[in-house]
């Protein structure tokens, strides 16, 4: 009776320790949402909302269903949403502003601060179509991205439709980047000849000029170096 004794003690040990092994493990945290999300990310959501701004206001100029009057003012609203845009991602490049000839140099090698310059040089002229293609472009190809994210937060499966859509600007960002650097480079005459029909300004081709050569030298994107030497 004694052994026998000894013996239960150990039993339900191997009991309360197997147990503890089926448990089943804990849930994992529940996803944030596309709401949580945003606010988690502020500048980057800032960006990417004012990205969508542009290519929403680009379209209401490109097709004018409200009017010549609406889409001149959709013009405007387009350049300066992408100035804003361009602004904000100068601030995320160099986050410490410095009054020095240095700092100048160095936000002028980077391409946001080139289309903030596009965007001033512009905002105030004569509307065309070939003026708007770059903005629109660079920001839904600069709103891919994110927007995949914000969709992951809503589901893997959700808006295929969309997600279909993006791949397939993924897919053909080369020949969109080539498109704009064209463009850019096409607008230079089209500039003097603005000036030329009178509708544009003296000093417009001079500054469209400065951003041409700026964007020659851009490291990011080549595509306009590319385009000027073929």
């Amino acid at each position: 009776m004694h052994g026998v004794g000894e013996d239960q003690p150990l039993f339900f040990g191997n009991m309360a320790d197997t147990e503890q092994q089926t448990q089943p493990p804990p849930p994992p945290p529940p996803q944030a949402g596309p709401a949580q999300f945003l606010l988690s990310n502020k500048l980057e959501s800032a960006m990417w909302l004012s990205r969508l701004f542009t290519v929403y206001c680009s379209i209401m100029f490109i097709l004018p269903l409200l009017g010549p009057l609406a889409a001149a003012n959709f013009y405007q609203r387009a350049l300066l949403a992408n100035a804003l845009t361009s602004a904000l991602r100068l601030h995320q490049r160099l986050p410490h502003f410095q009054l020095s000839r240095a700092f100048l140099a160095q936000a002028l090698q980077e391409d946001s601060c080139h289309y903030l310059l596009y965007s001033l040089i512009l905002v105030n002229s004569y509307p065309i179509t070939m003026s708007i293609f770059p903005v629109f472009l660079f920001s839904l190809l600069h709103a891919t991205a994110y927007t995949k994210k914000v969709l992951d937060t809503m589901g893997p499966n959700s808006l295929m439709f969309v997600r279909n859509f993006l791949n397939k600007l993924t897919a053909n960002q080369q020949n969109i980047l080539k498109f704009i650097a064209c463009n850019e480079i096409f607008l230079m005459p089209a500039t003097v000849f603005m000036l030329f029909s009178g509708q544009g300004s003296l000093l417009q081709p001079f500054i469209y000029y400065r951003f041409l050569t700026l964007r020659y030298s851009s490291r990011r994107n080549p595509y306009c170096r590319y385009g000027v030497h073929y």
